[in-house]
């Protein structure tokens, strides 16, 4: 069989799949694509979502020569040469550049005066922002335009579209794991697909768990049962029902959930339904997301399942949660104060705190409000009698 993701490679905007908020009939890049004004261009995206795919056609539609690199292995010289080549030609190349977030700030250098005289059109990707890794200068040259995975009845629609054409035969089952599995991934699921028809007919679930036996990405559902089974871990958490909560976490693991995502649920929560109540808690959810970044399963179940059973022991307040809230409704409703003029820099008449034994009595907001309240429970009933502590000086 020959390599799915090349063959059914989208050669058309129109066949790309997803992406309508870029590419709808009314959107704005394409717009910009289908009347030539595109100026140099930065994607990112995870992978899978056509970003590569997207330049070629771009370079289709334009009538561009297409050269593609990799920041990671890009040398100057091959730029130069590009350059050169078409000094005076009429048409210019799209040069396209994947990895684009680790082009380092020589070879920036390097592509700017060539930016800046449109000598080439620039198009990069990137599965990470590339806004903080690229120079001032680059941004000021370029757009930026963000990607977004396939969604599942996109995913849905594709698949049957390729096992019509490729005759395939494929139990139902095995269709609903091949899109929950690749987390709006169509190369991965392509791969996937091409994988398990090669070794039998009709492809059975068994099989891909097999190649595959955990989930790609995060974020995904194979079906409402595991959006359902996510809330109920959250609200057993949240009623600080351990075992309930231990045997939802095992369920999610078990049907292929990615440990990026559960991690992520439960930063979430340690916030939400915690908070200040036993700070402690976000440290320890945010170290076991970044620990089962890189060990993944079978080994990040052991992360999961201690982070979850420290939560669900864990005083429970929703007081930063509601205080935030609060605020961002005022604020849509129209509350927009002026910063009283005493504490906007350089302001002559403030009154630094340091000087008075570490507080002083005045306004920081033109309006008085209050957004916070606090539940006093755990540790915020101890920071609470550190707040009036300081104000009773």
């Amino acid at each position: 069989m020959p390599n799915l993701a090349l063959k059914y490679r989208p050669k058309t905007l129109d066949a790309l799949i997803g992406q309508s908020h870029l590419l709808g009939d009314s959107a704005i890049l394409r717009k910009l694509i289908t009347t030539d004004t595109l100026s140099h261009t930065f994607f990112y995206g995870p992978p899978g979502c056509g970003k590569t795919t997207l330049a070629r056609v771009i370079a289709t539609l334009l009538d561009k020569p297409f050269y593609e690199m990799n920041a990671t292995t890009l040398k100057i010289e091959d730029l130069r040469k590009i350059f050169k080549e078409y000094t005076n030609a009429l048409q210019k190349p799209l040069i396209f550049i994947d990895e684009v977030h680790r082009l380092s700030k020589n070879q920036q250098e390097v592509l700017l005066p060539f930016m800046e005289n449109n000598a080439a059109l620039i198009i990069g990707a990137s599965t990470e922002n590339p806004y903080y890794s690229l120079t001032a200068a680059m941004r000021s040259r370029s757009h930026l335009f963000q990607l977004e995975p396939i969604d599942e009845k996109e995913l849905h629609t594709y698949l049957e579209k390729i096992i019509k054409l490729e005759d395939l035969t494929i139990e139902k089952d095995a269709k609903e794991y091949l899109v929950f599995s690749s987390g709006g991934d169509v190369r991965a699921m392509l791969n996937l697909l091409e994988s398990a028809a090669a070794v039998e007919s009709p492809i059975r679930l068994a099989t891909l768990k097999q190649i595959r036996p955990h989930a790609m990405q995060a974020g995904s559902a194979e079906s409402e049962s595991h959006y359902e089974l996510t809330s109920a871990m959250i609200k057993s958490i949240r009623g600080s029902d351990i075992d309930a909560s231990i045997y939802y976490l095992a369920r999610l693991i078990d049907g292929g959930e990615p440990a990026e995502f559960i991690a992520r649920r439960l930063a979430i929560l340690a916030s939400e339904d915690i908070g200040n109540a036993n700070p402690p808690a976000l440290n320890l959810a945010s170290s076991t997301l970044n620990i089962v970044k890189h060990i993944g399963y079978p080994e990040a179940r052991i992360s999961l399942s201690q982070l979850v059973i420290y939560l669900a022991s864990s005083p429970k307040s929703n007081s930063a949660y509601m205080a935030i809230n609060a605020a961002l409704n005022s604020i849509k409703e129209g509350e927009l104060y002026p910063i009283p003029s005493h504490i906007k820099t350089h302001a002559k008449t403030y009154l630094y705190p340091h000087d008075f034994g570490g507080w002083v009595e005045q306004s920081y907001l033109a309006v008085p409000k209050k957004y916070y309240a606090s539940e006093q429970i755990g540790f915020e009933k101890t920071l609470w009698q550190w707040h009036e502590k300081i104000k009773s000086k």
